[in-house]
Parts: C-alpha cells; sequence; structure tokens
C-alpha cells in the first residue's frame, strides 16, 4: 500500500503512540483531536502501569506484561523525562476476605513469573512510605516493577516528536465524515472546521467517542458505559512517591505538587445525581484516612469521564476486513497498554502481519 496519509483520531496516550511509531518510520501522520493532546480520558487516569490487575486471562496478562515492557523501552528511548515514575506499586485491603483474595492473586502472578513482594504494614512505612496509616501487621502488596505514568506530559513529547519528523495535527476539530471509495477503502476525513484531508488510513484511537467514529464507516462497535470521578489535590509537598491501592480509595503521585484520587465506591455514587464536587471531598476524606498530610492540601479539579472500555472489557485493535484501511485502536488500561498497542499496530499497517500478542482482541470478535 502507498501511504498518502494516516489519520489518527484521538490523541490520548494509544493515538500518541500509534502516531509517534509511524511517523518516526516515515509515514506521513495527521494528529486529530476535538482537544488538546492528553488532555482528556489519558489527563483523568490513574495511569498505572500494570499487569497485577489484568489476571481474568493469561493473554490480556501477557499483553499487559508486554506494555510493561513496552514502556521501559519507550523510556530508554526518548528518556523518561516527567513522564516516567517506575516507583512500584501498593496494595492492601481492610477485611480478611479482600486480603484473602488479594494473596490468591499475588500467588497466582508469582506462578506466571510476576514480581510480587508479600510486606507488613511496619515494613512498608519504615522502607517505602513513610507518611501512610496502617496497621503494622497487616499483609501489603508491593509490586516493585509497576509504576505510574503521567500521561498528559508522555502524549505532549510523542506528538512533539511526531511533528519534528513531520506530522501534522488539526486539535480543536472533529471528524464529521469518513469517505471511502468504490471499493470501500479509506479516502478522506471530513472535519468539523469544514476541511476535508486526503487519507487511505485512519486510526479510530477516539476512546469513549470510538463508537462514534466507528458508525461513520457503518461499523458497531460496542462500548461499555463506566463513567469514573476523579480529583487532583494541591499539595505543597507531594507525601507519597508511588501508586497505592489503599482500601476505598487510590492515590498516585502527579508531579511535585498534586495527587490523583479515585475510588470504584465514589464512581458507583455518580449517576445518583451527587453533586461532583461532594465526590470529590468524599476522595478527599477517604484519602486522608490514609496519609493524614493530606489534609492540609485542596481540591484543584475534579472531573468525571467516561472509560473507553469495549463491550467485553477487551482491547479492540486492529485492521476491520469490511473498510481496507481502518483500524482501531481502543482499550481501557490505554496507560499500560499505549506504548505497545502503538508499537504493534503501526507494524500492522505497515506489513499487513498481525502480531501473536494481539491474537484474542482483533476488531472483528464484535462483526465487521
Amino acid at each position: 500500500m502507498r501511504f498518502q496519509r494516516v489519520a489518527v483520531i484521538g490523541v490520548g496516550v494509544i493515538g500518541a503512540c500509534v502516531g509517534w511509531n509511524l511517523s518516526r518510520r516515515g509515514v506521513e501522520v495527521v494528529f486529530i483531536d476535538a482537544g488538546r493532546p492528553g488532555e482528556g480520558v489519558t489527563n483523568w487516569s490513574c495511569s498505572w502501569v500494570n499487569a497485577s490487575n489484568k489476571t481474568v486471562s493469561k493473554s490480556y496478562f501477557d499483553l499487559n506484561v508486554a506494555g510493561m515492557e513496552a514502556h521501559r523501552e519507550l523510556a530508554r528511548t526518548i528518556g523518561p523525562d516527567s513522564w516516567w515514575h517506575p516507583d512500584g506499586h501498593l496494595r492492601w485491603a481492610a477485611d480478611p476476605v479482600a486480603t484473602g483474595e488479594l494473596l490468591r492473586t499475588a500467588k497466582l502472578l508469582t506462578s506466571w513469573n510476576y514480581q510480587v513482594e508479600i510486606c507488613t504494614g511496619a515494613e512498608v512505612r519504615r522502607r517505602l512510605e513513610s507518611a501512610l496509616t496502617l496497621p503494622d501487621d497487616i499483609p501489603v502488596l508491593f509490586y516493585p516493577d509497576e509504576a505510574w505514568v503521567h500521561g498528559r506530559h508522555l502524549v505532549s513529547r510523542l506528538v512533539s516528536m511526531a511533528v519534528t519528523s513531520g506530522a501534522e495535527h488539526r486539535f480543536g476539530t472533529t471528524v464529521r465524515g469518513i469517505g471511502t471509495g468504490a471499493d470501500g477503502s479509506i479516502r478522506s476525513v471530513a472535519l468539523s472546521d469544514g476541511s476535508r484531508l486526503d487519507v487511505n488510513v485512519v486510526v479510530n484511537a477516539a476512546g469513549p467517542d470510538a463508537a462514534d467514529v466507528a458508525g461513520l464507516v457503518s461499523r458497531h462497535l460496542p462500548m461499555r458505559r463506566e463513567p469514573g470521578i476523579v480529583t487532583r489535590i494541591g499539595c505543597a509537598r507531594v507525601p507519597i512517591r508511588r501508586a497505592m491501592h489503599a482500601p476505598h480509595i487510590e492515590i498516585r503521585p502527579d508531579g511535585d505538587a498534586s495527587v490523583v484520587l479515585h475510588s470504584r465506591e465514589i464512581d458507583a455514587l455518580i449517576d445518583t445525581g451527587e453533586d461532583p464536587a461532594e465526590l470529590a471531598r468524599l476522595l478527599h476524606e477517604s484519602a486522608r484516612q490514609v496519609v493524614p498530610d493530606l489534609g492540609s492540601g485542596r481540591i484543584a479539579e475534579t472531573r468525571v469521564v467516561n472509560r473507553p472500555i469495549p463491550a467485553d472489557g477487551f482491547p479492540s485493535v486492529g485492521a476491520v476486513a469490511s473498510v481496507p484501511g481502518y483500524y482501531e485502536a481502543v482499550s481501557h488500561s490505554g496507560i499500560t497498554l499505549g506504548p505497545v498497542i502503538g508499537r504493534l499496530l503501526a507494524a500492522e499497517i505497515l506489513s499487513g502481519e498481525r502480531d501473536e500478542l494481539l491474537a484474542d482482541f482483533h476488531p472483528e470478535r464484535f462483526g465487521s
């Protein structure tokens, strides 16, 4: 195939990784996004790079392990700068039943050669996170190979490098139409600003809007509706170094002056009509129980976003045969999977060959 231009629709972490991998191989890329790079779901994510929470199937686990390695390779290639924070991850539970589940998962992960250490609360405070409040004898899982990522910084870096390699960008506009030829193959995209771009490849990396983009080529991409609320707490000094899942709350650093908070329990209150400001207050209160120093922080920003999750919970990555030139790159856990999906999908676009890691995640499992 002769590549005239590849349109990457959606410039979160997955779209940025796909576009960067293509542009560095000499492909002409145009990034298209309704907002600014990395400021959508990517910026409102726990941004936790892991495979410990991906044990629902071995193939999905293996893909996430590959995602972790792809991050390490990316850090070696472009430099870690302010985006890459490989300080591990902590997880513990409040009751014996939940603790037992965590320990069973740790045993399974160990059998799959995944690194996990079982510590006590006292050891964690002494060796890893002195600012935590937790019982001395509670079991805490420490995953030393996991990390957190500053997604917006990573996306900005990749897009900037792609532009240096010749990529274009159209930000602040949306795709209103995708034109096809007589043979059904991709020919163009029409934008809401009235412009039209001649392209012969479209990558649908539109996250929560991916079903709408798929509809422009008469494809049904079933997506879950799973809204989540994330809040940032401004701090004079960030008291923790690494991401953690504590009882009722997830906490991670977010640079030098803030932390990010999320809770599945509080997500469940989104559709009750509760004011997001009240949900942010509940997140802050839960976090203070674990890290008392966060009590002096202030709620800086809060956002409710829809997670980009295909209906069966697994990624949809690759070509759709009925529309030559149309590819999907849609997944939950985009922070973990972005670099590996970016590399593998770029290779598939260029060679037509599909990597075995993506065998279970073909878009056509939903029909073509």
